[in-house]
């Protein structure tokens, strides 16, 4: 990385897109599913690979060496260079001397529900892809030089379907446009590299309000803005605001806690986006109080929820944000939340039981934790202590909502909850989750089973203690692994059966600084950076390696590094 050019990665890693598009190029065009050449991705109704954009010269492929940092993709070869950037969200220029490009339908086949169509658009002068997949047009618009080869216009069935430029050798300039139905002939606002330029400039924009803070010492903070503002959506289909998808890989989506990070990140350098982050899934609360699993372009899923953390993101979030929130966005967050935390009280709450409870891993958004191999519907003491902080944010918010009678019902609802929760789930030195069923408890070496130190100072000092000592069990040198690593059901890429993740780092990394484990929380937080700064910001991470594991454009990863980055600089 150097200062002229900002962060340089690999779009086998990262996609390249910008603030705003639903457009990426990546070579990545599916789950697990790396292609030999970098395609145009597009993220309207799922993620969908439409274009194949392959180097050309003298009428064969070569193999060219791709770079890219914000605002600049480039294709390197010794006869010659191929640049790419955005001109707008749904915009992108591509450019080359010495070298041709194809560009071809990623759909090898057209069936009357499937595939991509090609023409010619004679009105336009231009050639356009139409993909059932996405519901879009694809446009490419000729702006300097003309296509050395087009073929399969207006076929149908299998077949090859693209367009050529630059073969010749001649400098040539093509615009690229998604778009629905139509739209008037496409005129260029800018040259190519003022294009790039200004590109450039919104993400310098964005990583310096995000990141005022970065240094030498926080050598990774540009490159995970960068995974933010280029993963970030614009408002489109069920996404009703500007949304951080989790990533522009195939974890394309919003789920209802991922968000609550990304906002964590956002709140001092860009509050009003980060209270949209912050109110994505919100926007889809049900009648009964529930959020909704995730949120996607095409998709709203009810099927599973997320464990309700959001009392304490508020509460982080405020403490955070450049601006304070207004009265109107209290009321609305105080609603939420209310309605948030019924939903648990009234409906995920067993007759007869103090407790709430999962339905299923996924509730809890540890989705296989060993903690649910016995049974399914339990209930965790996580899940508790969340709620604990939940009614603590809302007795504190009515108190300055003015509401004292709910801030008193509120606080009294936490007091109770909590003393529950020792009194049915820690047993001994330990906590234990308990079947909704028949009653029976029982204990795993899950880190998931540790999450109460979220209470931080609310727990018993002898409490507080015995997890801060567990804690420390899960801590290898890249961080806080999700199952004892000496346990027997420990899995290095076993999702939540092992691998290090952001959320439960900085939730657990907050619980022990509140709770006096200062030393051990600035551990947690340092050895967390340490692996993004070496292994980037994949979804998980193997405990033991380092390795990035999964989608490696995640956005919680990026979030929860400027947090604690920004946290650590705060405190140096």
């Amino acid at each position: 990385m150097t200062a002229d050019q900002g962060p340089v990665f690999s779009v086998q890693d990262i996609p390249f897109s910008t603030f705003g598009s639903w457009l990426a190029l990546s070579p990545v065009t599916a789950l697990h599913t790396v292609s030999e050449d970098v395609h145009l991705v597009s993220h309207q109704t799922g993620m969908h690979p439409v274009l194949r954009l392959v180097p050309r010269r003298n009428s064969a492929a070569v193999q060219a060496t791709v770079t890219a940092r914000p605002g600049l993709l480039s294709w390197h070869h010794d006869d010659g260079q191929l640049d790419a950037t955005f001109e707008a969200a749904d915009t992108l220029r591509l450019r080359g001397r010495g070298l041709g490009l194809r560009l071809s339908a990623a759909a090898a086949r057209l069936t009357p529900f499937s595939g991509t169509y090609f023409l010619h658009d004679p009105i336009a002068g231009a050639y356009v892809f139409t993909s059932y997949e996405t519901g879009r047009r694809y446009r490419i618009t000729p702006l300097l030089g003309a296509a050395t080869q087009h073929d399969g216009g207006q076929a149908l069935g299998a077949g090859e379907r693209g367009v050529t430029f630059g073969e010749d050798g001649l400098p040539w300039e093509v615009a690229v446009e998604e778009y629905r139905s139509s739209r008037t002939r496409y005129v260029p606002g800018v040259g190519f590299d003022e294009a790039a330029r200004l590109d450039r400039q919104r993400y310098d924009t964005f990583v310096d309000d995000v990141a005022p803070w970065r240094s030498s010492d926080t050598p990774a903070a540009g490159l995970a803005a960068y995974v933010m503002w280029s993963a970030t959506v614009g408002p489109a289909g069920f996404l009703r605001r500007p949304s951080v998808l989790m990533s522009k890989h195939w974890m394309d989506k919003v789920w209802s806690w991922d968000h609550c990070f990304n906002a964590l990140a956002l709140g001092e350098g860009r509050p009003a986006l980060a209270w949209d982050q912050y109110q994505v899934p919100f926007d889809h609360q049900d009648e009964a109080g529930a959020l909704p699993d995730s949120v996607a372009h095409s998709e709203v899923l009810y099927n599973f929820v997320k464990p309700p953390i959001h009392g304490w993101a508020l509460r982080m979030l405020r403490g955070t944000l450049g601006e304070p929130l207004g009265r109107a966005e209290l009321e609305t967050a105080y609603r939420q939340l209310e309605r948030w935390t019924d939903f648990w009280t009234g409906f995920r709450t067993a007759p007869g039981s103090a407790l709430p409870h999962y339905q299923h891993g996924n509730d809890s958004g540890w989705d296989n934790s060993t903690s649910f191999d016995r049974e399914r519907v339990i209930e965790s003491a996580d899940l508790t202590a969340f709620l604990v902080l939940q009614l603590r944010e809302l007795a504190a918010t009515a108190t300055e909502l003015g509401r004292h009678r709910d801030a008193a019902r509120h606080a009294a609802a936490a007091d109770q909850l909590l003393g529950d929760l020792l009194e049915h789930l820690w047993k001994d030195d330990h906590f234990v989750s308990r079947s909704v069923e028949d009653g029976r408890t029982w204990g795993s070496r899950s880190l998931l089973n540790l999450m109460p130190i979220v209470l931080g100072a609310e727990l018993p000092a002898a409490v507080s203690k015995h997890l801060a000592q567990r804690i420390r069990v899960h801590l290898t040198d890249f961080g806080l692994a999700t199952e004892d690593p000496a346990s027997p059901l420990y899995q290095a890429d076993g999702y939540w059966r092992g691998p290090i993740w952001a959320p439960s780092t900085l939730l657990v990394e907050d619980g022990l600084r509140r709770a006096g484990h200062v030393d051990l929380a600035d551990e947690v937080s340092r050895r967390f950076r340490g692996l993004c700064e070496s292994h980037g910001f994949a979804e998980n991470f193997d405990a033991v390696t380092g390795e990035g594991l999964r989608d490696r454009a995640y956005t919680w990863t990026a979030s929860v590094y400027l947090v604690l980055a920004a946290a650590h600089a705060r405190r140096c």
